[in-house]
């Protein structure tokens, strides 16, 4: 007796499921998570911690195609268009949920896991791949009045607690000797800040994260 299309799919993705249970994080993906991470990617669970999915949303489809080819061994569909209520035009993609990202969301949210923190351990983790993502995930160049070819970089994250982002400084300024300034956000109801990287430093952290930038992203000519 033949199996119909609907019991064919079950065993697929239980087949499906079971291979990626055995799975784990190459290196590429590990440094890979943690830069978007430290930008705006989100870890959620459905079943209070026990697996988490990863959702990353962005408005440039090269990079989001990009991070899909990186995890799309935890994926089933690929990226998909949504248009915002302000009619601006974003892509994203949904892993299923695993047990490996689970080490992740402990280190990068708070025991309510809806709030996003700084791992204290964080220097341990900042990778030049790291930075080269989380640059591309949350970050704006800023060229000097004065001269078109300095250029200073402000670099996002979703954490607005000041001594967690001094922590992340601290580890800039450990593992590369880059030291970076916290500017508060104007018009902002509750105190947020951005990391920002001065033009003295700027070059400095560009060679830094060079290897890892898509082209379209690069600034400085190599």
């Amino acid at each position: 007796m033949s199996l119909s299309n609907i019991e064919l799919i079950i065993i697929f993705f239980l087949e499906f499921m079971n291979t990626i249970t055995k799975k784990k994080l190459t290196k590429l993906q590990q440094e890979v998570l943690i830069g978007i991470l430290l930008g705006n990617a989100k870890l959620q669970t459905f079943n209070e911690g026990i697996t988490y999915r990863l959702r990353i949303l962005g408005e440039n489809k090269q990079y989001i195609e990009d991070l899909y080819n990186i995890f799309k061994d935890y994926t089933i569909t690929p990226p998909k268009q949504i248009i915002t209520k302000k009619g601006k035009i974003r892509w994203y993609f949904n892993t299923i949920a695993f047990s490996g990202f689970r080490f992740y969301a402990h280190q990068f949210y708070d025991k309510t896991g809806r709030n996003k923190k700084i791992p204290k351990l964080i220097h341990r983790w900042l990778s030049p791949r790291s930075l080269a993502y989380w640059f591309m995930n949350s970050s704006k160049w800023n060229q000097t009045k004065y001269n078109k070819k300095l250029i200073s970089i402000k670099l996002s994250t979703n954490c607005s607690e000041k001594h967690e982002l001094i922590l992340l400084c601290e580890a800039f300024k450990r593992c590369y000797d880059i030291v970076p300034n916290l500017i508060k956000l104007q018009n902002h109801r509750i105190n947020q800040y951005i990391i920002y990287i001065p033009v003295k430093c700027s070059l400095k952290f560009y060679n830094i994260i060079f290897p890892f930038v898509s082209k379209e992203m690069k600034q400085y000519e190599s």
